[in-house]
């Protein structure tokens, strides 16, 4: 029994507390900061049912559309730890994130189709810098065919993304810590993929060092940007040729996004990419080419 003594000016108080003093000492807050522990999110506690009026997203079988909704309960649950988006509510998630996400697969598989000679059920795809997994967590689970690695440098979201893959039973993604420029000198990666793409990342000047090199030769860079990229992309021309690549097209994609429209930016990769690139990490942003 931890006994309290308390005076005021010779006026003794005397009172009991109905705990020990390791119980008081246990239950103290602590003046240590808070360390990053991964948050294990339980699927059954998961409870968007939220209706979400899209072509592309109503195209999806049930089982697709659930591991959306358990991906996006994910993202918000784990947003208030790891800064993975600037939005906080599910909708708009959907709206900005996931719409915009599926509104790429068209434009792939048209371009794939009649640019690159053959199918596009089965495409090897890399999304460089994918951050929270867009869009290409959400890639993977509308085309299951896919196989799909997400390329991202921070150990935080790589964290969240192993644990985005597996709460959705995701069986065709792999997740790669590292830098775009470090493994497109690496031989197990350069020149590996399909099909690259990325999602606000950088300017177009960059994105082509970062991720053409990463694509094979008849493969496709798809960029995902505003409704306005025209300067972006003519800076960006002599960057996609270094890389032995040309544009093939700007299209305007089909989303219900209230951000405006949306465009893709395709590029054809035609032949290998010089030795020398990508440069050195952090080089590309410093010095665009």
């Amino acid at each position: 029994m931890l006994v309290w003594h308390c005076w005021a000016p010779k006026v003794p108080l005397q009172f009991q507390l109905p705990f020990s003093v390791r119980t008081l000492i246990k239950h103290l807050p602590s003046s240590k900061p808070n360390a990053f522990r991964p948050h294990r999110t339980d699927a059954k506690t998961l409870t968007s049912t939220r209706v979400f009026n899209s072509r592309h997203f109503e195209a999806l079988t049930s089982r697709q559309r659930e591991q959306i909704h358990l991906y996006v309960d994910c993202l918000l649950d784990w947003n208030q730890r790891v800064n993975l988006t600037a939005v906080k509510e599910v909708n708009e998630v959907m709206e900005r994130h996931i719409e915009d996400s599926l509104a790429l697969i068209p434009p792939i598989n048209n371009f794939y189709t009649s640019h690159c000679g053959s199918s596009c059920d089965n495409l090897n795809l890399v999304d460089v810098g994918t951050g929270a997994g867009l869009p290409g967590l959400i890639l993977a689970i509308a085309s299951p065919g896919w196989k799909v690695t997400l390329l991202e440098s921070m150990n935080k979201r790589c964290v969240f993304l192993e644990h985005a893959v597996s709460l959705t039973g995701l069986s065709n993604v792999q997740v790669v810590r590292g830098r775009a420029e470090s493994l497109g000198q690496n031989l197990c990666f350069r020149e590996q993929f399909d099909v690259a793409v990325a999602r606000a990342v950088a300017e177009m000047r960059i994105l082509a060092e970062y991720c053409l090199p990463l694509i094979r030769v008849g493969g496709l860079f798809v960029a995902a940007k505003g409704h306005d990229p025209q300067e972006e992309v003519r800076n960006a021309q002599r960057a996609v040729q270094l890389m032995g690549a040309s544009l093939l097209q700007q299209c305007s994609v089909e989303s219900q996004s209230p951000y405006g429209q949306r465009t893709a930016i395709v590029c054809l990769k035609s032949w290998p990419t010089p030795k020398k690139y990508p440069r050195d990490p952090g080089t590309p942003a410093k010095v665009p080419l």
